[in-house]
């Protein structure tokens, strides 16, 4: 039998196992060496059937852990709707439900799958510890000096180390450090709009963006966005005459989870060049990716300095440090002088803990356990989706990142749903928090970088009875 036949029997063999269930969502394939021995064939034909069964999306490889079988195999509920364009509209500020939801913050006898915040277990306690006592054993003034007001210089050339997705096209020189993404955010809004601009965002949109544009005076323009693919640069070219700047997550975005393919970046980068419109890049999750590498920010394709980069180890290191950083591009100089004006300079002692972590704390191991953690609790809430709530649910298809977005029958409003949910001690975001005007009340967001217990699994089965007994 010719080598070319017997790759795709091999893959014929898999994808029958696959459409059975006899190999399911998340399970893993045999190893490139074990499959050889398996089937009695070479390495490369081995290679040949799994990259055919990649090619449609039957199996996705991890590297240094293997094939595994893919979400899209068996997906059994649809993508989320994509939103119509809305300019006109009334809007309805959802700051009441955000004040309710983020009320809950200290609570600790709930399941809190409404805000992104990881659980203890995910973070390197041990090593921040050890940091923190290895910075404060070798400064003279605990921590008690100013630093420059463009941020720690140990740490401005640790995170620009780490950049390396960008390929060394930033310097310590190019970042200003903040006090979490969420500031930085803000000071880039400020620095680039008067009140009544108007800024593009994603819709459905992280609540903070839309208080920080509320904030400014400023007016959102909530573009369409595909759960796979991200913003729709065509709807967004319609309005891009008339912005100020551009306010996106073009990885893992918060709540829908989906990654920008390249292409659609370069696009997005030409187009704001074109138009010469900043773009507020917040790149949080970045790190958060559960494919073969991390992607590519949109600063990566930048040559004028539109791009603002932001990012944080607030997700993924130490959420209460609230250490943050932008690489601002052409606007780093009045960055500064905003944030010499608000907070003279950052704390330095977490500067110099996160600085020490970043050189000795081996960040690379502690982010490749994190993803393993979060990847797996990902299927996990995926499998109970699909296995609790109602059949015609539509749940997303994040890439990375911590979040899932549901969009439930048009009959339940996910603000009732949370009142009960939360007196069973069950926690979500529901749906109109990501939207300055009357949509999504049939939706909600579950934040899956919790512990993952049994009563993680029995609440989200709970949940999804309270949802089927509203028909």
């Amino acid at each position: 039998m010719s080598k070319d036949v017997l790759y795709l029997k091999i893959a014929k063999s898999v994808t029958e196992q696959i459409k059975s269930e006899t190999l399911q969502f998340g399970d893993k394939l045999p190893s490139l060496r074990s499959a050889q021995k398996l089937y009695n064939v070479s390495l490369n034909t081995v290679k040949q059937a799994y990259m055919e069964l990649e090619s449609h999306s039957l199996v996705e490889s991890r590297p240094k852990y293997g094939y595994f079988v893919s979400q899209t195999s068996q997906r059994k509920l649809a993508l989320p709707s994509i939103a119509k364009m809305k300019v006109s509209e009334t809007k309805n500020s959802p700051e009441d439900l955000i004040d309710k939801v983020f009320g809950t913050i200290a609570g600790k006898d709930m399941t809190q799958f409404a805000l992104g915040i990881p659980g203890e277990s995910f973070l390197p306690l041990p090593k921040l510890k050890k940091s923190m006592i290895n910075v404060i054993k070798s400064k003279n003034d605990s921590g008690t000096d100013y630093e420059p007001v463009q941020g720690n210089e140990h740490l401005r050339r640790e995170i620009a180390k780490w950049a390396m997705v960008l390929e060394g096209k930033i310097t310590e020189n190019d970042l200003v450090i903040t006090s979490g993404a969420m500031n930085a955010v803000y000071n880039c809004l400020m620095a680039v709009t008067k009140p009544g601009d108007w800024v593009a965002v994603e819709s459905p949109v992280y609540f903070g963006v839309l208080q920080a544009v509320q904030l400014l005076g400023l007016k959102a323009v909530e573009i369409p966005t595909h759960p796979i693919d991200g913003v729709d640069l065509d709807e967004l070219k319609k309005v891009l005459p008339k912005l100020s700047a551009c306010c996106f997550v073009t990885n893992f975005n918060n709540p829908l989870g989906f990654q920008m393919p390249d292409e659609s970046k370069k696009e997005l980068v030409r187009l704001i060049t074109e138009y010469n419109v900043p773009l507020i890049e917040d790149d949080i999750y970045g790190n958060v990716y559960f494919g073969a590498e991390r992607p590519k920010p949109c600063k990566f394709y930048d040559e004028a300095g539109l791009v603002m980069w932001i990012g944080s180890v607030t997700k993924v290191l130490a959420p209460g440090y609230r250490v943050g950083w932008v690489a601002p591009g052409k606007f780093k100089d009045k960055i500064i002088r905003q944030k010499l004006v608000q907070t003279v300079c950052s704390p330095s002692l977490y500067s110099d803990v996160i600085a020490d972590f970043l050189e000795h704390g081996r960040y690379d191991h502690h982010l490749r356990m994190f993803r393993k953690k979060l990847y797996a609790n990902y299927l996990q809430i995926q499998k109970s989706v699909a296995a609790y709530f109602p059949d015609n649910t539509k749940v997303s298809e994040p890439k990375g990142g911590f979040m899932l977005w549901l969009e439930l029958d048009k009959r339940i409003c996910t603000e009732d749903l949370y009142d009960e949910a939360f007196s069973q001690k069950i926690n979500f975001a529901p749906g109109r928090m990501f939207s300055q005007y009357n949509q999504y009340q049939n939706c909600l967001r579950l934040n899956y970088a919790l512990e993952w217990t049994d009563r993680v699994e029995s609440d989200l089965e709970k949940l999804g009875k309270m949802i089927k007994n509203r028909f």
